[in-house]
């Protein structure tokens, strides 16, 4: 009802933002005031309304933001206040995540609530090790249990004695402080000192660390890997199947920390590429695009654009930046009229598309040069071309265009400059270290170089990777090795040229 608020328990998954369930993340969209916790991954927070107030309620090992007492009545104020309340919980609400506690507080207080389950860790966690936590031969039983409580104690609520039997497939959450004690339990209790134990830390991150052992060995091999929270234990036969189907942790990227120099609009594409392949993006934008203060020029030459023969872009933000003063001036794709239209790179081809035009003419490579020599059999002396355009960019396409005779009309739609704190930022980022350099234009090479002040030796021993030659090109010339280069000059390219390199026979 109207003026009434509501408090969603919602379960975040156990880490990878891409497993919150569709209803989860409506809920997160539409809140008013989130409060979530410490293991959960803060780029889910992104998707929340950008005035929704979000609160901290982390609890960890040694630490706590707020007491459950104070997480509670935090809830049910915000609830009796008329806010939209989204407790935003790891894993599943109601799998030792207090989610129960929270509920019967807003139950007795009168707040309305619902329950939004999430993908447990329990299971989540060992299924990107490749452990399913049933199979049909191996495991026909699974039992959840926490760990936080050390079986040594006089009274301890789990039953180690019964548990160590009468399940085949036990999984541990929170356990790794007792880790040892409990692995000496279940051996006491009759359970085969030889059982399969693997721990996952952080399961379903790019960053899963996964530590293999027995009943016997496992707190000594936890100890050598210098394993911290938040770990998952899996104790059982199905551990075996591991080495059969194992395949987030085994995919090309898997672990490398990949720099992603693009502007912060396009880096979101990028990185999902990356991710895919297992890599963990590391954006550091190293230009952003900077629009005319007085946009006359450009829109008297956009609203003109059916009076050429052609119309030439090169760029995927030439093509945005278009069609956004098109709809300024109250036109659409119509007014390109007769006026063909070429394409420089596949990207800028599909934006086009996107907008309902299909480029005449793409060149094969995404380069200058290549254009003009796919325009030489099409563009005749006389015609008009307009070219919307970067201020910094090469004059090689308006001459060779005005060498054929043409009219070319340059239409400077943006500019680019390096983004304020980037020299702060590079050098925090390279001291935590990256293990891939990317570079999708000769600015985002000559940005961070420039914001090294010029020290390229803080890129030693990173691999650096290319979109194409200009860009290659402009690297060399800073001073850098370059590692890797595209075939084909586009984002996807860059990332399967990245890929391949990575996985390469070692010489």
């Amino acid at each position: 009802m109207s003026g009434q608020g509501i408090v969603y328990l919602v379960g975040a998954g156990p880490g990878d933002p891409g497993l919150i369930t569709v209803r989860g993340l409506d809920a997160l969209k539409r809140a008013q005031v989130v409060v979530y916790d410490r293991l959960l991954d803060e780029r889910l927070l992104g998707h929340a309304p950008s005035d929704a107030r979000l609160v901290d309620a982390g609890k960890g090992p040694g630490e706590q933001a707020m007491s459950q007492e104070e997480i509670n009545a935090l809830l049910v104020r915000e609830g009796k206040a008329g806010k939209r309340v989204v407790r935003l919980k790891g894993g599943d609400p109601f799998v030792f995540g207090r989610g129960g506690e929270e509920a019967v507080a807003l139950a007795q207080d009168g707040v309305p609530f619902q329950v939004v389950p999430g993908v447990t860790s329990a299971i989540a966690a060992a299924a990107y090790a490749g452990i399913p936590v049933t199979h049909r031969g191996v495991s026909s039983s699974v039992t959840f249990v926490t760990g936080s409580e050390d079986p040594a104690k006089p009274t301890s609520g789990v039953d180690w004695v019964r548990l160590a039997k009468a399940t085949d497939t036990l999984v541990v959450l929170m356990g790794l402080a007792n880790l040892r004690p409990i692995a000496e339990a279940l051996v006491a209790a009759g359970r085969a000192p030889e059982t399969p134990v693997a721990l996952v830390r952080w399961g379903t991150e790019p960053w899963q660390q996964v530590v293999t052992g027995t009943l016997a060995t496992i707190a000594e091999q936890a100890a050598r890997a210098k394993l911290t929270s938040p770990v998952v234990t899996v104790v059982g036969d199905v551990v075996r199947l591991r080495d059969k189907l194992a395949w987030f942790d085994r995919r090309p990227l898997f672990g490398k920390r990949v720099l992603v120099t693009r502007t912060r609009h396009q880096a979101s594409g990028m990185s999902e590429l990356l991710e895919a392949q297992g890599g963990i993006p590391v954006q550091l934008p190293t230009i952003e695009v900077v629009l005319p203060e007085d946009w006359r020029a450009v829109d008297e030459a956009l609203a003109a654009v059916g009076t050429h023969q052609w119309a030439l872009f090169t760029s995927v933000n030439a093509v945005e930046l278009t069609f956004q003063r098109l709809n300024v001036i109250g036109k659409d794709a119509r007014a390109f009229g007769v006026a063909k239209v070429c394409a420089i790179g596949a990207a800028t081809a599909a934006a086009l598309r996107e907008r309902g035009i299909v480029a005449d003419v793409v060149p094969d490579e995404a380069l200058s040069e290549g254009a003009l020599e796919a325009l030489t059999a099409h563009v005749r002396p006389g015609d008009r071309v307009l070219l919307p355009r970067q201020l910094e960019g090469r004059d090689a396409l308006p001459r060779g265009l005005r060498g054929f005779g043409a009219h070319v009309d340059e239409v400077v739609m943006y500019s680019v400059r390096t983004p304020p704190g980037t020299k702060e930022q590079a050098r925090r980022i390279l001291e935590e270290g990256v293990d891939i350099a990317t570079f999708t234009s000769s600015s985002t090479v000559k940005n961070l170089v420039e914001a090294l002040d010029g020290d390229v030796g803080k890129l030693n021993g990173v691999v650096v990777a290319s979109i194409g030659p200009i860009t290659s090109a402009t690297a060399r010339h800073w001073g850098l090795r370059v590692d890797v280069e595209a075939k084909e000059h586009t984002v996807p390219g860059l990332v399967e040229a990245v890929v391949r390199y990575v996985g390469r026979p070692s010489p």
